[in-house]
């Protein structure tokens, strides 16, 4: 096919979602490309994603705040362990103060989106919320849409829920009017999510506290007890300006979430046993080594924060406790366990986990044809093998979410602007031969939500570029000063078969 004219576009970038990955694009988008247009789609009727749609009892963030902040906004509330509200209002403010609010489309769902290499174009399809449909188009889709699919969580799937008489409830969808005051409340799960709330729906003095909360668990995490409040950061922003002592705390937190990381890969007994001291030092006599023992080494699965140790606390008051054990079934008065022992329950919590979903469930063609991701490898962590002007952000399972989310934008950025100076319409990651490649599972990670998913999930090689790597501090190098033209990144006119020799032909056209 010979080159032609790229078509006129609505935006030169599509933005789907409006939480952490979208309004941090945003703003790289006009720090570094001032002069591309672009829009955001959001489905719900807020920004914010993860932290608008979740609204169980004392939701926050499982990462601090000088790492899961962005690069370029400083962090300065006092609490480095942010509840959900001060992150939404974070993300407001930045929304607000840089002129973006006007440029998102709410109550726009991104239905399909189909790639057009003639016109070197997306065509995206939305409805609102009710139904009625609308097409936009853009040069460049970027998906910010999250990891997890909105509309339903993980089903465990549990034996006799019809029979349960109390109150069955998802974190993922929690009722504003839940009463549990003076409630036996139990909690399915030993995840973040579960630590979460187990606290956070005990008594507190004011009377609308549960009687007693029960974290069931299947299986022991381990847990990293820190305080809510960063000292040093908070120090820092007293005798530093805001932006200095941001950018140290910053460094500061990445190193120790790499050192911590890299020493319990390589020396997994010597964190075991500091983990252990830990809980033993917190919980006292309250401390139950089968509980707190997990089959697993620390980072098989995301280290559980725990922040000023209140989960402990409210085991030490007698208002939680844990038990491991495996369901039988639900019964009209709570659950049976397969040990003989029952479980008395008004409200259960099905803290079970998220069901990941790639591409946002966005069904994505390009030139008609049905993208399967799980046939396509990892381009440098956010872009895909042989799939045009496309980029999707997947954070860190062993590091905080922004800190992908940030390289990925300014790396986009930087792909725009080379496409720019060479007069580039497409840019596609091509790969000829897929079997040229070793495949490689980077999630070597034993949690349910990635095991359950391996199967929809993109390909990984086991040497970059071909993959989502796990390394922040090497990836931050290598997307900020790495060769955009890297003989694999290959940039076209409107309507050319992306090959290496077709580009070699267009380099060739245009000396």
């Amino acid at each position: 096919m010979m080159a032609g004219t790229a078509s006129p576009v609505d935006q030169d970038v599509l933005i789907v979602g409006a939480g952490i990955s979208g309004i941090g694009m945003a703003v790289h988008l006009q720090m570094n490309c001032p002069d591309r247009s672009f829009a955001l789609a959001e489905r719900r009727a807020n920004l914010g994603g993860t932290w608008d749609l979740f609204r169980y009892p004392g939701i926050r963030s499982d990462s601090d705040m000088h790492t899961l902040g962005f690069v370029f906004e400083p962090w300065k509330h006092e609490k480095s362990i942010a509840d959900g509200p001060s992150i939404l209002e974070y993300l407001n403010r930045i929304v607000d103060e840089r002129g973006i609010r006007d440029k998102i489309r709410f109550n726009a769902k991104v239905v399909g989106a189909d790639w057009d290499s003639a016109a070197a174009r997306w065509t995206v399809t939305m409805e609102d919320e009710k139904g009625a449909a609308s097409t936009t188009t853009a040069r460049w889709l970027y998906l910010g849409s999250g990891y997890y699919d909105y509309d339903e969580p993980f089903d465990a799937q549990f034996a006799g829920r019809e029979d349960f008489r109390g109150q069955i409830v998802h974190p993922q969808f929690w009722p504003q009017d839940l009463d549990y005051a003076g409630k036996k409340v139990v909690v399915i799960g030993s995840g973040a999510t579960a630590v979460t709330i187990v606290p956070s729906m005990t008594e507190k003095g004011d009377g609308k506290g549960a009687a007693h909360v029960t974290m069931l668990q299947r299986t022991p995490t381990w847990y990293a007890i820190r305080p809510a409040k960063d000292a040093f950061a908070n120090f820092l922003r007293k005798v530093l300006p805001s932006e200095l002592a941001y950018k140290i705390t910053r460094f500061k937190n990445v190193k120790m979430q790499d050192i911590v990381f890299n020493k319990a890969r390589t020396k997994p007994e010597k964190v075991r046993k500091f983990l252990t001291k830990q809980l033993q030092k917190n919980l006292g006599d309250k401390y139950d080594p089968e509980a707190f023992t997990p089959p697993y080494n620390p980072w098989e699965q995301r280290l559980c924060l725990v922040p000023d140790a209140d989960f402990f606390e409210a085991m030490k008051a007698d208002k939680a406790s844990v038990v491991t054990d495996h369901i039988e079934r639900f019964d009209a008065t709570g659950i049976q366990l397969k040990s003989g022992k029952h479980l008395d329950a008004d409200i259960i919590v099905t803290a079970t986990g998220l069901k990941l979903a790639v591409a946002g469930k966005i069904p994505v063609r390009v030139d008609g044809e049905t993208i399967q991701w799980n046939e396509h490898f990892y381009y440098k962590a956010c872009m895909f093998s042989n799939v045009p002007n496309f980029s999707v952000v997947f954070g860190y399972l062993n590091a905080s979410w922004t800190l992908r989310a940030d390289i990925v934008a300014e790396y986009v950025c930087r792909v725009l602007n080379h496409m720019k100076a060479a007069g580039a319409d497409i840019a596609t990651p091509v790969l000829e031969d897929p079997n040229s490649l070793t495949e490689e599972n980077i999630f070597d990670f034993s949690s349910g939500y990635i095991q359950r998913s391996l199967h929809i999930l993109p390909k990984n090689a086991d040497a970059l570029p071909w993959r989502l790597n796990q390394h922040y501090v090497k990836d931050r190098v290598d997307m900020r000063t790495g060769e955009i033209a890297d003989g694999v990144l290959t940039f076209t006119k409107a309507g050319a078969v992306a090959t290496r020799a077709a580009a070699a032909a267009e380099l060739e056209a245009a000396e």
